[in-house]
């Protein structure tokens, strides 16, 4: 069978994956497995993975058995937890166990501990019992610390063997075994005594040399019991391809590689947009959800806003001599408080990002908030300026007066609000990202109400016209 992406090195990427897709299914509606796996053999397994599940329901479960069994287990890895179940339900005891114990111990844990507890006993019942040690002992951290993230199957030697004996040791080790990069040394009671990468082994002139005189002792670590977040902004700075882990007492437990890295920070960025967006923790495939579990994720914070916002309606009532005497007000009202929630939600996402990357702590609040009062007094000048002499055409000088200052000031408080949310939330070890944008622009627009009718009655005349 030819394809249009074996002579077209330009066609289009989407183009690309509906041909496939679409030669896929009529090889399986035709029954031609062995044409099947063949055009499998060349694609790299997550495509394979984003074209199973681009399948139609009905069809997937016979792709996938179709799949050599160590395709399977590659691809398997990739697919998302309701996929996982349904094809797991659709397999033979036997290939689905073969699936499981074939699995990676991070992703194996992972994957049964989503499963219904029907299902995982079956399983586990008949898993060999190396493996099942694995999965107690990932599962036996909490959910979200980095022994759930690490691989136990690290590779470690010895820092009293000498260089001849770890290269020997090294050789028995299987050889698709892809973690031999980077070698942790233990000492005599199993405690993490430091790292080295294989080429110092192959490199060493005299192989009677100690792996004691090879070490440095500057080794990075991290605690299992950390937050996978943690284990993220480590690997970042230090610029590191895997992470060694240990326990309370130093003994080196598993190791966190770069590829599950890579996931985790994808998730939580996720999750910080979905918080920041005031819809929750969202970790389904928005593509595949109901109407209702999205209506679900999202009414709880926009009526919490809707309640917020009554506040901004009762600040407004009271002002209504105010606005009676100077109907020019209700015009600038929109823009006034639009900026004040605009400016904190600007500054919101700014620190919330900040404090997830690491690049500011809670320390810096004081020397970040005297920062942020001079960069929101500029905006805050500027935008008044430009907006006053629509004020002295709306109403003369005092109205222009108004509406600049109130700019000024709205700016400058809703900029203080959305920079110092975060941290406090953060104080109170409350996801910053709870300062959701919504959030923010809620309250700076009360503030904002306030501020700007305050500003008003002190400059003009609060007696409605007769």
């Amino acid at each position: 069978m030819t394809y249009p992406w074996d002579y077209d090195p330009d066609y289009n990427k989407q183009s690309l994956f509906i041909d496939r897709l679409n030669d896929l299914n009529t090889l399986l509606a035709e029954r031609k497995f062995d044409a099947v796996r063949q055009c499998i053999t060349e694609i790299e397994v997550q495509d394979t993975a984003e074209l199973l599940e681009g399948m139609p329901k009905q069809t997937k479960a016979l792709f996938f058995r179709t799949l050599p069994r160590k395709t399977a287990t590659e691809v398997f890895a990739y697919l998302n937890q309701d996929l996982k179940e349904d094809l797991i339900n659709n397999l033979s005891d036997e290939d689905a166990l073969h699936l499981v114990k074939n699995m990676e111990p991070d992703d194996r844990a992972a994957f049964l501990d989503e499963l219904p507890a029907e299902i995982v006993q079956e399983l586990t019942a008949r898993l060999p019992r190396d493996k099942l040690l694995e999965v107690k002992l990932l599962l036996g951290y909490p959910t979200e610390s980095v022994g759930r993230l690490m691989r136990p199957d690290y590779v470690a030697i010895k820092q009293n063997w000498t260089v001849q004996q770890a290269l020997s040791y090294l050789r028995t080790i299987r050889k698709d075994n892809g973690r031999l990069s980077t070698l942790f040394v233990l000492d005599d009671d199993n405690r993490l005594a430091d790292s080295i990468h294989i080429r110092e082994l192959a490199l060493a002139v005299d192989q009677n040399t100690p792996v004691a005189e090879l070490m440095d002792n500057r080794v990075i670590y991290i605690h299992a019991r950390e937050d996978q977040e943690k284990a993220v902004e480590t690997m970042q700075h230090y610029d590191l391809n895997s992470l060694p882990v240990v326990d309370g007492d130093q003994v080196l437990v598993g190791v966190v590689t770069i590829d599950d890295i890579l996931d985790i920070a994808e998730a939580e960025t996720t999750e910080d947009f979905h918080k920041m967006g005031s819809v929750g923790v969202i970790n389904f495939n928005i593509s595949e959800a109901s109407p209702v579990l999205l209506y679900r994720k999202r009414i709880g914070w926009l009526l919490l806003l809707v309640f917020v916002n009554v506040f901004a309606g009762l600040a407004i009532a009271t002002f209504e001599d105010t606005i009676a005497a100077v109907v020019a007000l209700v015009f600038f009202l929109p823009l006034i408080i639009g900026s004040s929630g605009n400016a904190g939600s600007q500054a919101s996402t700014l620190m919330v990002r900040s404090l997830a990357t690491g690049d500011v702590a809670l320390r810096d609040w004081g020397r970040l908030i005297i920062k942020e009062v001079s960069v929101a007094a500029a905006l805050g000048i500027t935008m008044g300026i430009a907006i006053a002499s629509i004020g002295y055409w709306r109403g003369g000088w005092d109205l222009a007066a108004v509406v600049a200052l109130s700019m000024v000031a709205v700016v400058i408080v809703g900029s203080l609000m959305g920079m110092s949310l975060p941290f406090l939330l953060s104080k109170l070890k409350i996801d910053p990202a709870t300062a959701s944008a919504p959030l923010i622009t809620s309250m700076a627009d009360i503030v904002g109400i306030l501020i700007y009718f305050s500003i008003a009655v002190a400059i003009l005349p609060t007696s409605p016209p007769v």
